[in-house]
C-alpha cells in the first residue's frame, strides 16, 4: 500500500490517494479546490494507471470536501462517510462563504455510510473503519492493519490534535477517541493526518501535549 499526499486548497489540507501495485485506489478527503490542483490529481492517477474505487471522507469539514464533487463526477465513484457527518455537511456552504471559497461546488451527499469497525474492501485494498468523534460528530479514520497505516483526518496531528470549537466538537470526546481508539494501535503505525507532516503512534504517545491535560 502506498499513500500519495496532495496538500491543497487555501486551508492546506492533506488529501490523499491510497493505492497498491495492482492499481486499486481510493481518494481520501480530496483537497483539490483550484483547477490546477484537480489536474495534478488526475495526472497522477492517469500516470499510475490507477482504478479509483471510491472517494472516502474522514469527515465533512469544508477543507476536506472541496474536491468531492469534482472527484465523484470525474471518476464516477461512490462517496463514503459516516452518517453522522450529514450534520457537518449541512453547514458546508456557510463555511465556504466564511473562508472565501467562492469556487466551492457543493459536495453531493454520501451514497455509502460506514460504521465503526466495518471493513472496507476495494480490490486488494482493505481498511478498518475507526469511529473517532470529537473534532466532528461523525469523524472516522481508515486503518490498514497489514501496512500499519492510519489515514486519520483531523483526529491527531504531529504534536497536536484537531480543534474542537466547531459545531459538533468536544475536547472530552476527542481525548477519549485519541486515548481509547488511536493510541491503542501499534506504536509503529504511520499516521497520515489531515494537516501537517506524517507521524507515528509511538511518537505521539511520547511527545503529544494532549497527554498533559
Amino acid at each position: 500500500m502506498k499513500v500519495q499526499i496532495f496538500t491543497g486548497n487555501p486551508i492546506q489540507q492533506n488529501g490523499s490517494v491510497v493505492y497498491n501495485d495492482k492499481g486499486d485506489a481510493v481518494i481520501v478527503d480530496p483537497s483539490c479546490y483550484e483547477r490546477f490542483e484537480q489536474q495534478e490529481l488526475v495526472n497522477f492517477i492517469t500516470e499510475k494507471k490507477l482504478n479509483v474505487h471510491a472517494v472516502l471522507n474522514t469527515h465533512c469539514h469544508i477543507d476536506h470536501i472541496v474536491g468531492n464533487a469534482f472527484c465523484v463526477e470525474k471518476f464516477q465513484v461512490p462517496l463514503v462517510a459516516h452518517r453522522e457527518e450529514l450534520f457537518t455537511l449541512g453547514f458546508a456552504q456557510k463555511s465556504a462563504e466564511m473562508y472565501g471559497l467562492v469556487g466551492y461546488v457543493h459536495s453531493p451527499e454520501p451514497t455509502v455510510f460506514v460504521e465503526d469497525n466495518e471493513v472496507l474492501r476495494y480490490g486488494d485494498l482493505e481498511f478498518q473503519v475507526i469511529f473517532g468523534p470529537g473534532h466532528s460528530v461523525g469523524h472516522v479514520a481508515f486503518y490498514n492493519v497489514a501496512a500499519g497505516i492510519l489515514i486519520g483526518g483531523d483526529i491527531l496531528f504531529k504534536g497536536s490534535f484537531g480543534r474542537t470549537d466547531l459545531p459538533g466538537g468536544s475536547m472530552d470526546v476527542l481525548k477519549k477517541t485519541i486515548h481509547e481508539r488511536i493510541f491503542t494501535l501499534p506504536d509503529n503505525t504511520m499516521v497520515y493526518p489531515g494537516h501537517g507532516p506524517t507521524t507515528t503512534i509511538g511518537e505521539e504517545k511520547r511527545t503529544n501535549y494532549i497527554l498533559q491535560f
